[in-house]
């Protein structure tokens, strides 16, 4: 089964540049220039990967990322900003978005971006699929438990909301404890992909994840920062 790429965007040249070059991926293609139409299409329909840019006739790429994340916690979101506009960039990686990209861009940036996200949907969905016991693939630590075959994570007797990122992280961080990881290692082995200028990335991750799993994410006990360096995962948080 083919992939299906949603794109949303209103300038038309982009979008034909974005679908001109995504083809040659191999991946079916659909897009909607109208952020409230989008939105219908997107809950309605089965997207391998969604790609939003921020301003959008009707409902902008920011609320309608907010709204898909709520309903498919593990759909996979890029979302396009202007080149300027750090906060667009800030508020979409807060609000859901597994990564993003300044116009202009590069497309052969954009197309290892959509390989990186198309990748890990097909490992989870590889996972799922093969008929394997859960707890063979599961990672055990204390109170916490992460199933790769169901892509759930469970702390404390309690299903926690992940997206496909955010599961991707925490499994990585879990599965090296006590490593410390900077924030280009972890765009690499994440995301698949080393750019700089693109630490707002994995911030903006850690705080949703911290957000998700930290009795006091002010105050972190499980996902650690090591000051100057990077990210670790402590084992003792989670006893």
């Amino acid at each position: 089964m083919s992939d299906t790429v949603l794109i949303v965007e209103d300038d038309l040249d982009i979008a034909n540049l974005i679908r001109v070059n995504l083809l040659e991926l191999g991946v079916e293609i659909e897009h909607q220039d109208n952020g409230d139409k989008a939105l219908n299409q997107a809950l309605n329909n089965q997207y391998s990967l969604l790609i939003l840019d921020v301003m959008l006739p009707g409902m902008n790429g920011l609320d309608l990322c907010r709204m898909v994340r709520e309903e498919k916690p593990e759909q996979a979101i890029i979302m396009l900003t202007a080149k300027s506009s750090e906060i667009d960039r800030v508020l979409g990686l807060e609000l859901g978005a597994d990564d993003y990209m300044t116009k202009p861009f590069s497309v052969r940036e954009l197309q290892a971006r959509v390989r990186s996200q198309l990748r890990k949907v097909h490992v989870m969905q590889q996972n799922k699929q093969n008929n394997v016991n859960a707890k063979e693939t599961s990672l055990v630590i204390g109170h916490l438990s992460i199933d790769q075959k169901n892509h759930q994570v469970i702390f404390k007797d309690q299903l926690l909301e992940l997206t496909a990122t955010e599961f991707e992280l925490l499994h990585h961080l879990a599965s090296h404890s006590q490593q410390v990881f900077s924030r280009s290692q972890l765009l690499e082995s994440v995301w698949g992909y080393n750019h700089s200028g693109y630490e707002h990335t994995v911030n903006s991750h850690i705080n949703r994840l911290r957000a998700k799993i930290e009795q006091d994410a002010t105050s972190p006990q499980i996902v650690q920062t090591v000051w100057g360096i990077g990210y670790k995962f402590n084992p003792l948080g989670v006893e």
